[in-house]
């Protein structure tokens, strides 16, 4: 029987090939080291997760990027099999993190050499293996090199040790020379694991403490741990508020996240399979991808986020529908396992079930709660044009006056159309304060929506006779009633040739010279 080879090609897909966002990096390296973490808890290493680090450097200057961690480390008679051999993990696929063994290799296809450096507590020596990245990537692109996938590891890596502190325990892992801007891009990166990395919400996000006490009552926590780019510690980038772009520099804030609603997912034998929690807002419009970065309600497991924020999208009645809210949906069955590109999850019953449970809720609930909080807000708009039109009806008819007839025609004939249109507004939101006595989520957009208005839309409009009407011209003391009517025409043509600002402007001078 001929023996099974495994070229060098596979290489190339384990590292570089398999992701098409190069921050992933990042993902991988921040999950080991959490993984790592709470081996080093489990086995009295650390007290509690609290005491362990993750500490990440990014030096543009010097192309060179560092993790550094202080959980378990790897023992110096282990870390050439740990660290040498491919897709030979010892972890947990239904507990751990990062389980298949091929995520360290991520950063080959960045720099030119990647440095692992370790040490174990209890161990006077600390091993350092060096991965020379330029020569694995030139015999991967030379045609001619025939060569086995572990024979080619083998012949771009090296290893050493030194002297160290026996309480010393760490995992340390350097890439030099890196050759993406993306990876040196600190703020770029920032934003990504503010969203990805299994960290904290931030002290300023006000719904934290809500999350945690309904957790609780679940008997459940997330996963949080110390992380620090460039010695700042990193919190996830929820905010209450809802910014758009204002101008080229600016933002203005469109909307805010006033409340939180929660989701708990489970099979038919009552197993919970994920649970999670969406910010309500009065849903104005789409959240703007600018200064939004926590928009879209994200996929996590162990707290790290599965795919990008559109993971979700295809489970909404709309593709869109995902934007118009945050939040998060937190996988804890140990069959919703993470695929190898940690897109999505890997297919199987369990997987199908919660596909099927999620879009049910996102059909039935999200996309009814963002429909009904834009078709209140339209109703309102219409009550509030008709308002607006009211008092501006009201200014001719007492103080400002009409330009002509014509104009008093015009204006009674589009407030009593805004009147009709008011009367279906009111009539839609009484409809809907009936809905929302019955969903308690509506009733809190609706409330939100309701509580600075209590105005009636008008109920009559003065149809004064014409003769009666007052006429801007008839301010114009110093002209002759026939001089008065021809200035109306002059007005009206005015008002019909330039826009409402330039004609608005023009008359009002023409009225200064003539007062």
């Amino acid at each position: 029987m001929t023996n099974i080879k495994i070229g060098k090609n596979v290489i190339e897909t384990l590292t570089s090939g398999m992701y098409e966002d190069a921050r992933f990096v990042y993902r991988e390296y921040v999950q080991n080291s959490a993984d790592q973490i709470d081996k080093a808890v489990e086995i009295g290493i650390l007290k509690n997760r609290q005491e362990g680090e993750i500490h990440i450097t990014i030096d543009y200057e010097n192309k060179e990027i560092t993790f550094e961690d202080n959980a378990t480390g790897i023992k110096s008679d282990e870390v050439y099999s740990v660290l040498g051999n491919i897709a030979l993990s010892e972890k947990d696929r239904t507990k751990d993190k990062g389980f298949r063994g091929i995520g360290r290799l991520g950063g080959l296809g960045y720099c030119d050499e990647l440095i692992f450096e370790t040490s174990f507590i209890n161990e006077d020596v600390k091993s350092i293996m060096t991965w020379d990245a330029r020569s694995l990537q030139s015999k991967l692109n030379d045609p001619h090199l025939k060569i086995e996938a572990a024979a080619l590891v083998e012949s771009v890596i090296s290893i050493n040790t030194a002297k160290t502190e026996k309480d010393n325990h760490y995992f340390k892992i350097t890439m030099k020379n890196v050759n993406n801007d993306d990876l040196l891009n600190y703020k770029e990166i920032e934003e990504y694991l503010s969203m990805v990395a299994p960290v904290p919400f931030s002290s300023h996000f006000i719904f934290k403490h809500k999350i945690y006490e309904y957790i609780k009552k679940l008997g459940l926590n997330i996963d949080e741990y110390h992380l620090f780019i460039n010695t700042n510690q990193l919190f996830k980038a929820y905010s209450s508020a809802i910014y758009d772009k204002h101008n080229k520099n600016n933002k203005k804030r469109i909307d805010e996240i006033f409340d939180i609603d929660f989701i708990k997912i489970t099979n038919n034998s009552n197993e919970l399979l994920a649970w999670g929690w969406y910010g309500i807002s009065q849903f104005k419009k789409q959240i703007p991808n600018y200064y939004n970065p926590d928009r879209g309600i994200r996929l996590r497991k162990g707290n790290i986020q599965i795919g990008s924020e559109r993971a979700l999208n295809k489970l909404h009645k709309e593709l869109r529908g995902n934007f118009y809210f945050i939040g998060e949906i937190y996988a804890v069955h140990p069959e919703l396992i993470p695929n190898s590109r940690r897109d999505y999850f890997n297919e199987n019953k369990t997987c199908k079930i919660f596909n099927e449970k999620l879009k049910e809720f996102f059909y039935t609930k999200l996309y009814k709660l963002y429909y009904d909080a834009n078709t209140i807000k339209n109703s309102l708009k219409k009550i509030n044009n008709a308002l607006k039109l009211e008092k501006e009806f009201n200014q001719k008819a007492s103080n400002v006056g009409f330009t002509d007839k014509s104009e008093h025609k015009k204006m009674s004939e589009q407030l009593e159309k805004s009147k009709k249109e008011a009367q279906k507004g009111e009539n839609q939101l009484q409809k809907f304060k009936e809905k929302s006595e019955r969903d308690e989520t509506l009733k809190k957009v609706y409330d939100k929506y309701i509580k600075d208005t209590g105005k009636k839309i008008i109920e009559n409009i003065e149809n004064a006779e014409n003769n009666k009407l007052f006429y801007r011209t008839n301010k114009l003391s110093k002209l002759s009633k026939k001089e008065q009517k021809f200035l109306s025409k002059i007005f009206s043509i005015i008002q019909t040739v330039l826009t409402p600002d330039l004609a608005e402007d023009l008359i009002k001078k023409i009225e200064e010279e003539f007062k």
